[in-house]
């Protein structure tokens, strides 16, 4: 029998992350991020789903996004990495799996964990030693964020409530990267990431049990993983 596809919330955001599988490379070359991140644009505007910011890791993708029906992220997700995949497998000569069983996404409360997830997922690369400065990395969204650099990506509210005019928004979203991410947070964002549970406070996990008439469920608790080599 087949898997039901997951539906989410739609125009509510969301933290997005797929692994390759057995931890395995997902990219060898820059055309591989370049052909991926083509396919995302192409099949985002396809399906409504609008991308506030990304990350490509050597193994592994981080998205934020908003999805503009319920089915749109998985659609988004299922066409992207099969076609990758297709890609990867035809150019290396290679057969079986790319990724790691299906993507894993966290529903993020605005207000609150919009921004610290945009800070989450444009500061991987700094966390895994592969570069000093985000700015220093080519394949996330902080040149876009930080800069303009680029088109294709749509702000979220809470970016655009950062200042009145793009400069200004601009300066304020470098000043978050001024210092890292408390260790709070990124527990926080982690876990959740992990079981798929929403980034939020415990009234904002009851508000979305009670929308959506299912137990948000309880992340386990205890210390944060030990950080691995590709950031996370």
């Amino acid at each position: 029998m087949p898997r039901r596809a997951r539906m989410y919330l739609a125009g509510l955001p969301y933290h997005v992350v797929q692994r390759g599988n057995n931890r395995e490379a997902c990219f060898i070359e820059a055309d591989n991020y370049r052909f991926y991140l083509e396919l995302w644009c192409q099949i985002a505007r396809r399906y409504d789903v609008s991308v506030h910011a990304y990350c490509l890791m050597t193994n592994h993708v981080h998205f934020l996004v908003t999805p503009a029906k319920q089915d749109a992220v998985s659609r988004t997700m299922k066409v992207v990495g099969s076609r990758y995949a297709r890609y990867i497998n035809l150019r290396y000569r290679r057969t079986g799996t790319l990724w790691e069983g299906r993507h894993r996404a966290s529903l993020v409360q605005s207000e609150r964990y919009l921004l610290c997830c945009y800070r989450y997922i444009e500061l991987n690369p700094v966390r895994a030693g592969m570069v000093g400065r985000p700015d220093e990395y080519r394949w996330s969204s902080y040149g876009f964020n930080a800069r303009g650099e680029g088109g294709w990506l749509e702000p979220h509210e809470e970016y655009r409530r950062l200042g009145k005019t793009a400069e200004a928004r601009f300066h304020a979203y470098q000043a978050l990267f001024a210092r890292p991410l408390g260790g709070e947070d990124l527990h926080r964002i982690r876990k959740a990431a992990h079981y798929c549970q929403p980034v939020g406070d415990d009234r904002f996990r009851r508000q979305i049990a009670e929308r959506c008439g299912i137990k948000a469920g309880q992340m386990h608790r205890g210390r944060p993983r030990k950080r691995s080599q590709d950031g996370q």
